[in-house]
């Protein structure tokens, strides 16, 4: 956790963090029981971020091998066997942007007999569940274990745990597919606000009409919460999208042939109460950026204010490929050759802070211009 000097900034970061310790009782602190396969996010490259417009394009760059498709979903506990192809096809692509908080989709799903007449959740939908930072357990009010029914009287009430409990450390999303005339989901919980921007955005694109076949695209992103508070996203708590770190997703296709009849549900996770438990999620990896999509020697550095009294400054090497050698220029005449040096300004001013890098690729360098003020 960073703090802060500002006691209102202090204030700002921790009052969610105080409320989820309160009302959040009831999480699993050994997250995920899933853990038969791991899953993984494929990462875009900041210059590649996909358009939400419903088209498939920005996403010819991810590797068919994070595909997850109609092969990997369950249907009464046995895995592909009763999933009739000719009747619906899945495929999920899931991926994400380092340093932005934002899950990307792309569902493309055919399907034999398409249903969103309905004015209600008795449509085909695309059922999807998100727990960013692993908390586990159950997230719907009537799960919660400290929920006595026998005890109307008590401070627990279902009402009351809709606001405080319902989809705050794990979130639902009951996506319209199509929606037709309908809001494109429903968030089950009190925080209505995560499903709109800048939060989630969505498109679609299809050609048939309601009880027709066809084939659907979806695209979509969301944005994960390890507090999605109902008073909206200033005392919320964003869930912190980091390289190599684990979710837990999972998402269930149920498919709706007229009138309200299901005829079936495809799990991801294989247990039915993933809905409401985010133990019974699977297990996602956000993957570092592809080899391949990277040039074969790259600079980069960032840095942190250690000591803003004393004007110390920690550099960190983020830099790509075969490196033997590092040369910093701090652009006050002092100059190191440690990967991770630390240094102090002594005096006020714009300075030109370069590292240059260099390996059996040739040399690399990259600077910023960096405003060093007294304090």
């Amino acid at each position: 956790m960073v703090f802060f000097k500002s006691g209102y900034r202090l204030t700002l970061i921790i009052l969610p963090v105080i409320l989820l310790s309160l009302f959040v009782s009831a999480k699993n602190t050994s997250a995920l029981i899933n853990m038969e396969k791991e899953f993984g996010i494929f990462q875009f490259p900041p210059d590649k971020i996909p358009c939400i417009d419903g088209k498939t394009g920005d996403w010819d760059i991810f590797p068919d091998s994070l595909v997850i498709g109609t092969a990997y979903l369950f249907e009464e506990d046995s895995r592909g066997k009763n999933i009739d192809k000719n009747d619906i096809d899945v495929k999920m692509k899931v991926g994400w942007v380092n340093g932005m908080n934002r899950l990307y989709f792309l569902y493309e799903v055919s399907d034999e007999f398409w249903d969103y007449k309905e004015q209600s959740l008795h449509n085909d939908i695309l059922e999807l569940v998100v727990d960013g930072d692993l908390s586990g357990g159950p997230f719907i009010k009537q799960m919660n274990p400290n929920l006595n029914p026998d005890k109307p009287d008590t401070n627990l009430t279902v009402d009351k745990l809709h606001f405080s409990f319902h989809g705050v450390h794990a979130q639902n999303y009951h996506i319209f597919t199509p929606p037709g005339d309908k809001d494109w989901t429903m968030v089950w919980g009190a925080a209505q606000w995560i499903k709109d921007l800048p939060f989630s955005q969505h498109a679609y694109s299809y050609n048939f009409g309601h009880g027709e076949k066809g084939k659907l695209v979806l695209e979509f992103f969301i944005t994960p919460f390890d507090y999605a508070a109902y008073e909206g996203p200033s005392v919320s708590v964003e869930s912190n999208l980091v390289e190599n770190g684990l979710i837990g997703l999972s998402w269930v296709v149920l498919d709706y042939d007229g009138s309200g009849n299901r005829d079936g549900a495809y799990n991801l996770s294989g247990k039915s109460q993933m809905y409401a438990n985010a133990s019974d999620l699977r297990a996602f990896r956000l993957l570092p950026l592809d080899n391949k999509l990277r040039q074969p020697l790259e600079a980069f550095w960032t840095f942190k204010v250690i000591d803003p009294d004393e004007r110390t400054v920690a550099f960190f090497d983020e830099s790509f490929g075969n490196i033997e050698k590092w040369h910093w220029d701090f652009g006050d005449g002092v100059k190191s050759e440690e990967r991770y040096p630390y240094h102090t300004f002594k005096d006020a001013g714009e300075k030109t802070v370069t590292l240059k890098v260099m390996g059996t690729e040739g040399e690399k360098s990259f600077t910023r211009v960096m405003d060093i003020v007294l304090k």
